[in-house]
């Protein structure tokens, strides 16, 4: 009898409680490994990330491995610490193309190295699969072989909006972000946006993160009858000094906005817990528990078997270890269903997924749309409601 996805993945406790395919044995099976580049930032600033994405990795490669690997073919992970570092990061794709000769590469987890690394892999005709951001990562035209399992900015920027203006129904935004490119850049587009959707944008500002007072810009917000703050940053102690002076001018305003809002350092950094309140950061359908605290059923069994299989889930975010696992088993399952880890195959069977039901998310991409995570199951979450890497749904969803 075939043995389903779902009960590998979620069912089986014989697969070291992780999850899998169906990965059926041929009789002259491969031996060669299925070589997986995974570009991470295991060391540096921006290291947190890494650190929930490399558990998911890591479960889902001991799953398919000891349920037979990929038609007898084991998966072996390569993985090179980028540091956060652009050029470390070109250094590392070049050495997985041209001397490891990988055959699809994960990552890497931060806009500023995939834009120095994806127009090398598209030379190479190198499968790509990453979690960034910026708009200009995606394109099917110049980058043919990558491929986006997670929101966009923009589809960050739809759901921050859409809250705003039909579930807090606010008419009066302040929106504030850093001096840094993608600061002045999220600003810009989150403007224009609320402004196209008939809201009053009453103050908007770039502000330096470093900048110890936030009262002048508050007060300007304030002065200018803002009903809600809009903020586009990954700064916590610029934020955290914000939410500690809108609690100095007793101000009953909320926050929404960036995923940083929700971020564990904020803890140490506000003055009271309470200053947290009323801030709501960008989360997501698959990794947010409602009003009786539970998680979407596929995602609470997801957390019980990574519970069994002792993965922690308390230091990091679980969208991080879901997205680790959905990018291995697109992997695999394209190596699957094209026969061999020819470049070709495995792209094609990437152009041809709609709504592939991963953990993280559904994804759908075609030969002209690479960017595959649905804007729909994007939400909000109360930003000090973490909870083993999941949030409470922020108030108005149903």
């Amino acid at each position: 009898m075939a043995v389903s996805r779902r009960e590998l993945l979620v069912g089986g406790a014989g697969a070291l409680g992780a999850a899998s395919l169906p990965f059926p044995m041929p009789s002259l099976a491969q031996t060669e490994p299925i070589r997986i580049g995974c570009l991470a930032a295991m060391t540096g600033p921006s290291s947190a990330p890494t650190i929930g994405f490399n558990r998911g990795v890591d479960f889902a490669v001991k799953a398919i491995n000891a349920a037979g690997g990929v038609k007898g073919r084991k998966i072996e992970i390569v993985m090179r610490d980028t540091q956060g570092d652009p050029t470390k990061a070109v250094n590392a794709t070049q050495e997985m193309i041209s001397q490891v000769k990988v055959h699809g590469i994960w990552g890497p987890f931060n806009s500023g190295e995939a834009l120095a690394t994806t127009p090398i892999m598209a030379r190479a005709k190198m499968p790509d699969i990453h979690p960034c951001v910026v708009e200009s990562l995606i394109d099917p035209t110049k980058y043919p072989n990558a491929f986006r399992m997670a929101p966009s900015n923009s589809q960050w920027d739809d759901a921050v909006r859409n809250y705003c203006l039909k579930v807090l129904k606010v008419k009066k935004v302040a929106v504030i972000g850093d001096t840094t490119g993608y600061g002045v850049t999220a600003v810009g587009a989150s403007v224009a946006a609320f402004k196209k959707d008939g809201a009053d944008v009453v103050y908007q500002a770039n502000i330096d993160a470093t900048q110890p007072d936030m009262t002048p810009d508050m007060l300007r917000a304030k002065n200018a009858g803002a009903e809600v703050i809009v903020v586009w940053s990954v700064t916590t102690g610029m934020e955290a000094r914000m939410f500690n002076t809108r609690a100095a001018m007793n101000w009953d305003v909320p926050f929404a906005g960036h995923p940083s809002l929700a971020s564990g350092e904020i803890a140490g950094l506000v003055e009271k817990p309470e200053n947290w309140k009323k801030v709501y950061a960008i989360g997501y359908k698959s990794c947010s528990y409602d009003a009786a605290g539970k998680l979407p059923a596929k995602s609470e069994e997801l957390v019980d078997r990574l519970t069994k299989a002792g993965v922690a889930l308390n230091d990091t975010l679980l969208w991080w270890i879901a997205g680790g696992i959905d990018a291995i088993e697109l992997f695999a399952k394209a190596v699957e269903a094209s026969g061999g880890t020819e470049s070709a195959g495995i792209i094609a069977y990437l152009n041809g997924l709609n709504k592939y039901p991963g953990y993280f998310g559904n994804y759908t991409f075609s030969p002209t749309q690479h960017n595959g995570y649905p804007t729909e199951e994007i939400v909000m979450s109360e930003a000090s409601t973490a909870k083993n890497g999941t949030f409470a749904l922020a108030p108005g969803y149903g």
